[in-house]
């Protein structure tokens, strides 16, 4: 991973002893809130419901052993004793006192991590496959790509005050776990002539107006990728709307001029700048970053004991069945790490858990960690002979539920818990579906299904792109719910497709069980998924299963 320099150090220091005078200033009432408010969201730092809450960067998800331990010491030292993965693959502090802070910033700091640049209308952190380095199919690792994009990104003097906040994810495997087309600009690594390259995804983005992103360019030289970047977000910067905030996305942008003027206006935007841009010294930054990304040096090792375990512990092979991914490497496999234990909160994790982790990363995995956006953590590179090993440490932690990919596995955003702009709850909900499904043991027999859960029409729990999506809504003072069914944010990315009027909170997830239980009866065989049936079928066997036939046909 990458390593920080002296100029990178120097910049934190600077940064964090600036922000340490804010704060004061906001303490003794020199600044007001309305003034102090831009400064700290340009270090990440929220006023939500409750408390403050501090959100640090993790760049493209990858976190080191050292690191996580920081993590935890801060989770102790300064908040409730947990974080919060995010669907930003960023880790969040809820509880931090404003006094703390800056202490917080400069612990993250010896570390190597900040918090800059996790809000505001600027370039946010930017995302990647969370199996980078390690999946069989990858084309090439994306993340030495998304490091040139951070460094090119964080303090750009163009675009600290873009029209609204700009999201960039990267992949470099045709499977998409980064959800690149629902991005401001999406990156999948292509190969055209035996050459790389980029294929450029523009105009993507849930909330309120949820739009799946547009192919820009299908085939873009890594050779050119900053200036490319440096041309579209130019572009935005000037035709971007800043009358309504609402309308301000370049999602919005796109689909009020038409990606063919889009288009137009940012090569002809390139074809200004590119020549500013000196290739060769942006290959040199690049090739010393990827340098910095180099696989480990894999071990070879009998997987007798992880054999031995699969067939004789029932336990372990329901968590290595739904829990491990193929891996790169032979005898390698590839760990994910449920951070939705059934009845907890989705994507939370105790000082005490990152510890382990940690412990683990470095005994067993290469000392690589990985955060995903579906709130998981991810050990890359684990040896099959190994796995016995980890699975028993991560079960004496709460830490080895097998459901990684099932109804229980579910994105949710933080909703009227914690979140001033929430209108619903989302965590509960998601907890009374993890321990209702998993009550009437149908969770396995289920199979392949995401759940995402929105408690506002921000969308933070990305349900437009849910094969079961849930929006929390306030309706004249009473949560109501509405169902979205369809969606995906995979490379066949769709979003879902309303049933119709929405549920109270205590029929929420009945209507869920309604929906399964048709699926149930409804698909050819166990190998036909939720989304497969649902694309064969249509909505209107599963708006009949919610409403009945009689109110369906109304």
């Amino acid at each position: 991973m990458y390593v920080y320099d002296d100029f990178d150090t120097a910049f934190l220091k600077e940064r964090n002893r600036q922000f340490r005078e804010q704060v004061a200033r906001r303490i003794d009432g020199s600044l007001t809130e309305d003034e102090f408010k831009p400064l700290r969201l340009m270090n990440g730092l929220y006023l939500q419901l409750h408390a403050y809450m501090l959100r640090v960067a993790v760049p493209y998800g990858t976190l080191n052993p050292n690191q996580l331990r920081k993590l935890a010491e801060i989770a102790d030292r300064w908040d409730e004793g947990y974080g919060h993965v995010t669907t930003r693959q960023n880790v969040q502090f809820n509880w931090p006192k404003l006094t703390d802070v800056p202490d917080m910033l400069d612990a993250l700091a010896e570390v190597g991590l900040h918090a800059i640049q996790t809000s505001g209308n600027t370039i946010r952190n930017v995302t990647s496959d969370h199996f980078a380095a390690a999946a069989a199919e990858e084309i090439a690792d994306p993340r030495p790509y998304a490091e040139l994009i951070r460094q090119w990104s964080t303090d750009h003097p163009e675009f600290q005050f873009l029209p609204r906040k700009f999201k960039v994810a990267v992949t470099g495997s045709e499977i998409d776990r980064a959800v690149t087309k629902a991005h401001d600009i999406g990156l999948r690594m292509v190969r055209k002539d035996g050459a790389e390259g980029f294929e450029v995804i523009v105009g993507g983005g849930l909330g309120r107006t949820p739009m799946i992103g547009k192919v820009l360019r299908d085939f873009l030289p890594v050779a050119d990728l900053l200036p490319y970047l440096e041309a579209v977000v130019g572009t935005y910067n000037l035709l971007g709307r800043r009358d309504n905030k609402y309308k301000a996305r370049i999602k919005i942008t796109v689909h009020e001029n038409g990606i063919d003027t889009v288009r137009d206006l940012v090569e002809a935007r390139f074809a200004e700048i590119a020549p500013q841009f000196d290739t060769a010294e942006t290959l040199a930054a690049l090739a010393r970053i990827q340098g910095m990304f180099r696989a480990p040096k894999f071990r070879q090792a009998s997987d007798l004991g992880y054999q031995a375990a699969y067939g004789a512990d029932p336990v372990f092979r329901a968590w290595a069945d739904t829990n491990l991914h193929a891996h790169k490497a032979e005898g390698h496999a590839i760990v994910t790490i449920s951070l939705k234990a059934h009845g907890e909160t989705p994507g939370d994790m105790t000082s005490d858990q990152m510890r382990l982790i940690a412990d683990l990363a470095e005994r067993y995995g290469y000392g690589e960690i990985r955060l995903s956006h579906e709130q998981n953590v991810i050990l890359p590179h684990v040896a099959l002979a190994d796995l016995p090993a980890v699975h028993k440490a991560l079960k004496g932690r709460g830490l080895a539920t097998a459901n990684v990919g099932l109804v229980s596995d579910i994105i949710a955003c933080p909703g009227m818990d914690y979140c001033a702009l929430a209108t619903a709850r989302s965590i509960p909900i998601a907890q009374e579906i993890a321990t209702h499904f998993d009550a009437l043991k149908l969770e396995h027999d289920i199979g392949p299904l995401n759940i995402k859960i929105s408690g506002c029409i921000n969308a933070c729990g990305h349900h437009h792109v849910g094969h079961i999506g849930i929006l929390g809504l306030d309706r004249a003072g009473v949560e109501n719910y509405q169902i979205t069914l369809g969606g995906d944010g995979s490379e066949d990315a769709a979003l879902g497709e309303r049933t119709g009027p929405g549920f109270a909170y205590d029929q929420i997830v009945p209507a869920i069980e309604r929906i399964l239980r048709a699926y149930l009866d409804l698909r050819t065989s166990r190998e036909e998924t939720f989304l497969q049936a649902y694309r064969r079928l249509g909505l209107g066997p599963f708006k009949e299963a919610l409403y009945g036939a009689e109110r369906h046909a109304a």
